[in-house]
């Protein structure tokens, strides 16, 4: 029974197992560790708009603008198909480890995101900032295609 698990919890637990997978019902879904794949989604959703709020802060906005992080741009051009596969074949699975994808490749960007010290945000900085922005959208609403809040805080 998952209900002791929590809505969001229970649904990740219930959706993100392959069909084939018999769905593992147990406290590691309420783990706040990088070992549980909800929690590396929904902390790098909140991320993801910490470092936007914080840009706000600091004077600057987003730009497109070129950024070396391959993985994070394959994972974000992958999103259409994904979601296309994901209705076709009625498999939430296989969006739920998209997410994952797309969560574990915005982790190594994110640090750079904002200037550090006195250092003035330049136009790189301004490209990280757009594609951490986007990463953080497509996670919002994935996870909330597969029903699971998406918070701004963690």
């Amino acid at each position: 029974d998952p209900t002791p698990l929590g809505r969001d919890a229970a649904r990740w637990a219930l959706l993100h197992p392959a069909p084939h997978d018999r769905p593992r019902i147990g406290d590691e879904h309420l783990v706040q560790r990088e070992s549980n794949p909800l929690f590396r989604v929904r902390y790098a959703h909140a991320r993801s708009r910490a470092v936007v709020r914080n840009a706000t802060d600091l004077g600057f906005g987003p730009e497109p603008g070129p950024v070396n992080a391959s993985a994070l741009h394959q994972a974000l051009a992958d999103h259409p198909r994904v979601l296309a596969a994901t209705a076709a074949h009625r498999a939430p699975d296989r969006l739920a480890r998209h997410l994952v994808a797309v969560a574990d490749a915005l982790a190594p960007l994110l640090p750079s995101v904002l200037p550090l010290g006195d250092e003035k945000p330049s136009a790189a900085h301004r490209a990280r900032l757009a594609l951490a922005e986007a990463a953080g959208t497509v996670l919002a609403g994935g996870l909330t295609l597969l029903g699971i809040d998406a918070p701004e805080h963690l």
